[in-house]
């Protein structure tokens, strides 16, 4: 397999990065002198449960705003979606909030401005695989998913330049307002290289000039195997523009990169990306030129085992954490071996998984758990957010029975990172 970067400009070579001292088992068992190994512990909370047997919710994604819950905490607003059993076929947008951290949560509640649109001809408009984020600097925060055309049976068109779109509505906090969907200024080239744009759960960055760094993959008129890009962005409290993008990344087979995810750490900006065979990571100084891209492995070498879904970071002032799902785990019942969800911390220079760190999150109980996502919600814990994937009236044998997963990651440290 080999992959293609093209450049904009000189790659600038990755430096060192340093985390104080303990004992962590590196490349073949030799212990890592200057890693620090940060101790968590797991929480695994139910935010939701439900069984119909025409849908099932999926891809829960949670945001922290800061101050607006109970005696000065966040509030936190999970955005969600029903999935129509057809696949990769969803509602229009819903959301649940908790203002005391997780004890309660009010129910799916479906948002009248982000709901079904439809085409003169009946072809239904909706969005999908979205991520929220606090916007500081304009005290908002952004949901950035995929436009997506729908025929009557639920098959996803792609017959007309940018079929899929990169969408994105605001909520104002002080008001209770969202925004409709609307799609970023600018985005060049919808006849051709960019025919096809999906930042679909993906992470996305808040620089400290409020500029945002969005990951997408895209497809030309052809179709052909998908590519992975960051797109800089400005955001002034109401439109998302595009500014210019950085380096394009693909690899021959398996349908080329996608559901890239972005963290920021000790001044180095992390991506993992997607691919049918395996998953990839790469390094960037400024989040736009990056270093070529490797396979993600252990640190004994051998490799991860994450394959054709999904993984996510979580950003800690102490270490950086990779979650995904992986073979290997008496899981190979599970489509695509897509549960349990793990965590585990990373080596954030050599670039592989600390096996002996890793945790599950969120238990496998028979069906796969769907796309998630992973956030910062306090200086204390931060939260990975999963649904099983079942749309059924009954209980699986195994235990499932439609839960919507919060998972608590409480550090043994506070995070200097969340403010």
């Amino acid at each position: 397999m080999k992959y293609y970067v093209r450049k904009h400009s000189v790659l600038l070579s990755i430096t060192g990065l340093f985390i104080s001292v303990i004992v962590l088992y590196g490349f073949y068992g030799k212990p890592m002198e200057n890693l620090k190994r940060l101790q968590f512990r797991v929480q695994t909370d139910t935010a939701y449960q439900e069984l119909n047997k025409k849908f099932c919710w999926f891809h829960p994604r949670a945001a922290a705003i800061p101050g607006l819950g109970k005696n000065g905490k966040p509030a936190v607003i999970m955005t969600i979606q029903k999935h129509l059993k057809v696949s990769d076929y969803y509602s229009g947008m819903y959301y649940m909030r908790t203002d005391d951290l997780g004890k309660t949560w009010s129910a799916p509640d479906e948002i009248p401005e982000l709901q079904w649109q439809y085409e003169p001809d009946g072809t239904t408009v909706s969005v999908a695989d979205v991520t929220p984020g606090w916007h500081a600097q304009t005290g908002k925060l952004i949901a950035i998913g995929i436009k997506v055309r729908y025929s009557k049976e639920g098959k996803q068109l792609l017959d007309k330049p940018r079929s899929h779109d990169a969408a994105y509505t605001v909520f104002d906090p002080l008001t209770n307002s969202w925004s409709p969907w609307k799609m970023i200024n600018n985005v060049p080239d919808s006849t051709s290289k960019f025919f096809l744009v999906n930042p679909g759960c993906v992470q996305w960055i808040v620089k400290p000039d409020g500029k945002i760094l969005l990951p997408i993959y895209y497809s030309g008129s052809d179709l052909g195997e998908s590519s992975v890009t960051v797109l800089e962005c400005s955001f002034d409290g109401t439109t998302l523009s595009y500014l210019r993008n950085g380096d394009e990344m693909t690899v021959k087979g398996g349908r080329g990169f996608s559901e890239p995810s972005m963290a920021l750490f000790k001044g180095t900006y992390y991506l993992t990306i997607r691919n049918d065979f395996k998953a990839y990571v790469t390094t960037s100084k400024d989040g736009l030129q990056w270093s070529p891209v490797k396979p993600w492995t252990f640190d004994d070498g051998s490799d991860l085992g994450s394959y054709n879904t999904q993984a996510h970071w979580l950003a800690h002032s102490d270490g950086l954490f990779l979650s995904y799902t992986r073979r290997g785990a008496n899981n190979d019942h599970i489509p695509r071996n897509r549960a349990p969800i793990f965590l585990a911390q990373v080596d954030p220079v050599k670039l592989n998984v600390i096996r002996a760190s890793e945790q599950v999150l969120i238990p496998e109980r028979g069906v796969m758990l769907g796309n998630f996502g992973a956030s910062a919600i306090t200086p204390d814990e931060s939260w990975v957010t999963d649904a099983e994937y079942m749309a059924e009236n009954k209980l699986h044998p195994r235990g499932a029975n439609g839960t919507v997963w919060a998972a608590r990651v409480l550090w043994s440290k506070k995070n200097r990172l969340v403010k």
